[in-house]
């Protein structure tokens, strides 16, 4: 077995790795560490979550720290406040025994004092998140005319999420004799741009490009009308009694409404996005790995560094705009060789989008049809008395004493009397709520013309121009950072995104259409003015008439 001890890495670092649990590296720690290790060479690293990334530049990083420099000598620059603190702890516990390295966390959301305080003390190696970096350097509270090395980790997301000229401007302060590694899922035009720009001659390693668990993980697909997009969630949920699962929505808006409806309902379920505190953020995603929340219903980007093992179930309440999403999305289920299921919700008009990911996936999306009342009031019945038949009473013994009582009291009903009150008591809400369930499914060739893509669930959007389109390297997950970067914190809902090559359309809850405007008034992208305009009506070309000769 090829292990960590033959790939150089010290054997302080290797005490430390052991207690973590690690046995052998993944494919893209035995590409990346010994290179990292022997050469200084920049370097590209193509790979999705959860297939250790962090390890890969992390351990090299650790173990070329020198503890007699007191400055800064790694910078890692990630898109969210999750990926920056689990990066930071990771980096803490494989230092546990290589000595008192430094390792400081700098993002937004918490107290900038605290953080330049602790940059203060020891900081061998930084992370942090774009905006709050380049406030520092800003301040003048970090210096990076010293490092030895910068890692661009999840850089395909700092991209999406707006933070392209952040990343400029902190890269034009950094020391031009450094080595600079970038990681990320996908290699779009944009990234390619970065390693054009910034890094000589790369050496690039690409490992599991597609689905790393798809092995493990069945993909389904359910046809509905988007206004029932909930009702089948609901579905999901009821027919899969254990599910532990991450919802992902398409905006912040959404995430809270879906997940405000389920904890109405009595779900235990919760919201993650961008308008969360730290602290709150923290607290949901303690309940949701200690399983106390097994509902996460969450956007890309707040779910960006989130790595939970045991997720029974990844289900796309929206079709990602970019292919390459799902494969990411889908990724996070399947692991540590359990079996794992994609659920994806889509209507008629998206055939063509399921195609595509089928084409990147190298396999077909079963399509399955969304559970009827009766089929799930029998799966949770059967369920619970499986659960029943199952569970040892090992810790209750204090109840001996009430029990003699509680049989006098039920000694006039019959065993058959008893089962039946019980399940009418346990399945009241599933048995109303089922009651006379319609079926939400469309056949193969019912269109959604019937309101489902006009309406979008009953919302009226407002189609806008915008002066720049795939000519300046945006494609449409690119547009949503752009438009979260220009309208922060905004119960913004997005619709259909329109790239073309020199101009754009995008369409806004109508709600906010003249905020969307204001937004964009003297704002500049990429050196060009911005200019936003209310979008012509599409018209149907008229057909010419022709006369014909005599």
């Amino acid at each position: 077995m090829y292990s960590f001890s033959d790939i150089g890495l010290r054997g302080e670092i290797l005490d430390a790795i052991s207690e973590m649990g690690f046995t052998e590296p993944t494919p893209i720690q035995k590409q990346t560490i010994p290179h990292l290790l022997t050469d200084q060479s920049d370097f590209i690293g193509l790979a999705q979550t959860g297939t250790g990334k962090t390890a890969a530049f992390g351990l090299p990083i650790v173990q070329q720290v020198d503890l007699n420099d007191s400055s800064i000598q790694s910078l890692i620059l990630c898109p969210t406040r999750e990926l920056c603190l689990q990066i930071t702890n990771e980096f803490k516990n494989y230092s546990k025994y290589y000595g008192k390295i430094g390792v400081v966390p700098v993002y937004g959301g918490a107290s900038v004092t605290d953080q330049i305080q602790a940059l203060k003390s020891r900081a061998h190696i930084v992370v942090g998140t774009p905006g709050r970096v380049l406030d520092l350097l800003k301040r003048k509270k970090l210096d990076f005319t010293k490092i030895k090395t910068l890692v661009l980790d999840e850089a395909d997301e700092m991209l999406s999420m707006g933070f392209k000229e952040d990343m400029d401007a902190i890269l034009a302060k950094t020391s031009s004799n450094k080595r600079v590694l970038l990681f990320s899922a996908t290699m779009p035009k944009a990234i390619a741009e970065i390693a054009k720009k910034y890094m000589q001659e790369p050496k690039e390693v690409a490992v599991n490009k597609k689905n790393v668990a798809a092995d493990n993980v069945e993909h389904h697909r359910y046809m509905i009308q988007s206004k029932n997009r909930f009702s089948a969630l609901k579905r999901i949920i009821d027919i899969n009694p254990q599910i532990y699962t991450i919802v992902f929505c398409r905006t912040r808006r959404e995430t809270k409404e879906v997940a405000d409806k389920l904890m109405q309902e009595g779900y235990n379920a919760d919201a993650l996005h961008g308008d969360l505190s730290q602290a709150q953020r923290d607290t949901i995603m303690r309940k949701f790995r200690l399983n106390h929340l097994n509902i996460l219903i969450a956007t890309d980007v707040a779910a960006r560094g989130i790595d939970v093992e045991y997720l029974t179930h990844i289900i796309n309440y929206n079709l990602p705009d970019d292919p390459e999403v799902y494969i990411h999305r889908t990724g996070r289920t399947g692991r540590a060789g359990r079996k794992g299921i994609a659920v994806t919700f889509h209507h008629s008009k998206e055939q063509r989008k399921m195609m595509e990911i089928e084409r990147i996936l190298g396999k077909p999306i079963e399509r399955k049809l969304v559970p009827s009342g009766k089929e799930i009031c029998e799966k949770q019945l059967f369920n619970r008395v499986n659960s029943l038949e199952e569970y040892i009473d090992t810790e209750n013994a204090q109840i001996d004493e009430y029990l003699p009582h509680i049989y006098k009291k039920l000694s006039w009903l019959s065993k058959e009397d008893l089962i039946k009150r019980f399940v009418s008591m346990e399945f009241t809400r599933l048995l109303e709520s089922y009651k006379d369930a319609p079926d939400i499914n469309l056949s193969e060739r019912e269109r959604t013309s019937q309101g489902d893509e006009k309406s979008r669930g009953g919302k009226s959007f407002t189609r806008f121009f915008l002066n720049f389109g795939s000519d300046q390297g945006v494609a449409k997950k690119d547009m949503l950072g752009i438009v979260n970067r220009f309208i922060p914190k905004k119960k913004l809902e997005i619709g259909q995104i329109e790239i073309l090559n020199s101009f754009s359309f995008v369409e806004i809850d109508s709600d906010y259409k003249d905020m969307f405007k204001q937004a964009f008034q003297n704002k500049s992208f990429k050196g060009k003015k911005i200019n936003v305009e209310v979008a012509k009506n599409k018209e149907k070309p008229k057909r010419r008439r022709t006369k014909r000769r005599k």
